[in-house]
């Protein structure tokens, strides 16, 4: 028998079948998807797939979190290090709303999470039966994707679908919602076959390129070109074919916070952060460039502060991969559409070799004025208390920027963005669209199983660390090698810093009492230590890094230390202020 003749006998033969439950199909799917690790909390409407994984303890690693917002968050956490899709278990009801405020953030950072919840058997489906809840509509507007199922048979292909959607084109989180007689249905499996296309859904709009075409001419006639890069850029794993285009170009680049570390912090066109409390140079800038890239970014209001105020100069060329993001909020003169993997390396081919030497001089000027204005005296403080920029000046001459920060939401979100080294990429994991307290601790944790040989550094505010602090407990059964840096103002500080600047001192409700982190840390057999002088912080930096396992460092710094520069809300963001 020929080569054909085998091949064609092969398509004829049935697939080979066993009998196996609705659980353990899903189970096998996830291994197929290459899954290596769960977050996850059991409940009753859940418990068949829990009975099953049982048997899997060699295959699948669960981590067993405290609350379900923190198994999203380190599913999240998970996959923007490992560039994996984050997976999550969580049960019915109260369980599966838990999940909402995880779902959100990771659907407006674009983060591939598939969450798995049980529901109750589907005869109950709308008897309002013991934890049950309508998690489809309830989590519709939070997901790229969801679907219940309530028949074992549509487990493998409603999974690939999953798995296919959450991580193509612009990412996002998926839910499916499986009712428990499904994982309790036994049913022929004829094995896994991945998805690889959806009818009506185009994941990468096709490339045109007389676009390309256009926005090349418009970069090599640029006298004052400017780059804004954010997150699409590492989505799309295309941090080499970028950092070609800016190379090639000459053209200053600037970031947005989820897209630090496409090119590293220090290499000498990256000009610094956009945003409300951005670097000086880039915003004003950015009413003076006369032609904005904008990469893999979606041009959001803390970035580009009053719209109608907001780069009229200038010629917009708006790279990026979900074509809802064009014209959204800023109007595109040439909008490319498609994957930047396949767009830039396109655009890099059609650009001119420049140095833009007196463009990228006037940069430098502004960042002199912004050294001399704010940075210096928040890195480097003399006197007074410690400020919450000296402590990170002195964890990146620790780190040399190869750590990877994981930063909760508020004042030291900002100076964390602002001031600490990023080196590679996928090493900035911090809650963006959403700004989620209580982000931090939970998403350490999944950093780290993303990233096992990473430095992994939490640095979270004393305000977001009380909302999710049950998850020491994870890190204690599982020993989570994640260090916890607590700056620690004694305030809800981002929203007394607006209250003291537009509300008259009016401090409503942001003075906030913390329990005794030190000694709550040790309770969970965690090691731990406070700091309250500026002599003994390098030692107390050094000894958390040097630490084998997990650590909690508390440093008190000053009360009313505000982060500079900033956009005033309602302003341009060439009215940025430095005091």
């Amino acid at each position: 028998m020929d080569t054909a003749q085998e091949d064609a006998t092969t398509l004829t033969e049935p697939k080979k079948t066993v009998t196996v439950s609705g659980s353990v199909a899903l189970l096998e799917g996830l291994i197929a998807e290459g899954t290596d690790t769960i977050f996850g909390y059991p409940g009753g409407a859940i418990m068949p797939i829990y009975d099953a994984i049982y048997d899997y303890k060699d295959k699948l690693k669960h981590i067993l979190v405290r609350h379900e917002q923190g198994g999203t968050h380190a599913g999240q956490g998970y996959a923007r290090t490992s560039g994996k899709v984050g997976v999550v278990f969580a049960t019915s009801g109260p369980g599966a709303t838990n999940l909402v405020t995880g779902l959100a953030d990771a659907q407006i950072d674009s983060t591939p999470m598939v969450c798995i919840t049980g529901q109750v058997f589907a005869h109950l489906l709308g008897t309002d039966a013991f934890q049950e809840t309508d998690v489809i509509n309830i989590t519709t507007p939070v997901t790229k994707w969801n679907y219940q199922i309530t028949d074992a048979t549509e487990i493998p292909s409603v999974l690939a679908k999953a798995f296919y959607i959450a991580r193509s084109g612009r990412p996002g989180p998926v839910l499916i919602d499986i009712t428990k007689n499904a994982q309790l249905q036994m049913f022929e499996y004829e094995g896994y076959t991945p998805c690889e296309h959806i009818r009506s859904y185009r994941p990468k709009p096709l490339v045109r390129k007389e676009y390309i075409e256009q926005a090349a001419a418009l970069i090599n006639s640029a006298k004052k070109p400017f780059v804004l890069f954010g997150q699409g850029v590492l989505l799309g794993s295309a941090e080499q074919e970028f950092k070609a285009f800016v190379e090639k170009s000459g053209i200053p680049s600037a970031w947005t916070i989820l897209g630090a570390g496409a090119i590293p912090t220090d290499h000498p066109l990256n000009v610094g952060m956009l945003g409300m409390h951005g670097n000086y140079g880039p915003n004003v800038q950015t009413n003076a460039c006369d032609v904005l890239i904008a990469i893999g970014m979606r041009f959001d209001d803390r970035v580009t502060g009053r719209l109608d105020k907001y780069a009229k100069q200038a010629k917009v060329v708006h790279l990026d991969i979900d074509p809802a993001e064009i014209d959204k909020n800023v109007k595109a003169d040439v909008p490319v559409w498609g994957d930047c993997k396949e767009t830039l390396p396109l655009l890099t081919a059609l650009i001119e070799e420049k140095q833009h030497t007196e463009w990228l001089a006037e940069f430098r000027a502004f960042d002199k004025i912004e050294q001399e204005t704010v940075i210096q005296k928040e890195l480097n403080p003399e006197t007074g208390e410690m400020t919450m920029g000296e402590v990170l000046n002195q964890l990146n001459e620790l780190t040399k920027g190869d750590a990877v920060i994981v930063t909760d939401v508020g004042q030291h979100q900002m100076v964390a963005c602002r001031y600490a080294k990023f080196n590679n990429t996928r090493s900035n994991i911090t809650s963006g669209g959403l700004g989620t307290m209580g982000f931090g601790l939970p998403a350490a944790i999944g950093a780290k199983f993303g990233a096992p040989d990473k430095t992994v550094v939490a640095i979270i505010g004393d305000g977001g660390f009380q909302m999710t602090l049950q998850e020491l407990g994870t890190i204690m059964q599982f020993g989570v090698d994640v260090k916890i840096l607590i700056l620690n103002n004694r305030f809800l500080g981002m929203v007394r810093q607006w209250q003291e600047l537009f509300n008259e001192k009016r401090y409503s409700f942001v003075d906030i009492t913390s329990p005794d982190f030190v000694k709550l840390a040790d309770s969970y057999y965690i090691a731990g230590k406070r700091v309250e002088e500026r002599a003994d912080l390098a030692g107390a930096l050094e000894e958390m890094l040097n630490h084998k396992g997990s650590y909690l460092l508390e440093v008190m710094v000053a009360k009313e230390n505000n982060v500079f520069p900033m956009v005033p809300q309602g302003m341009s963001v060439s009215e940025i202020r430095l005091k």
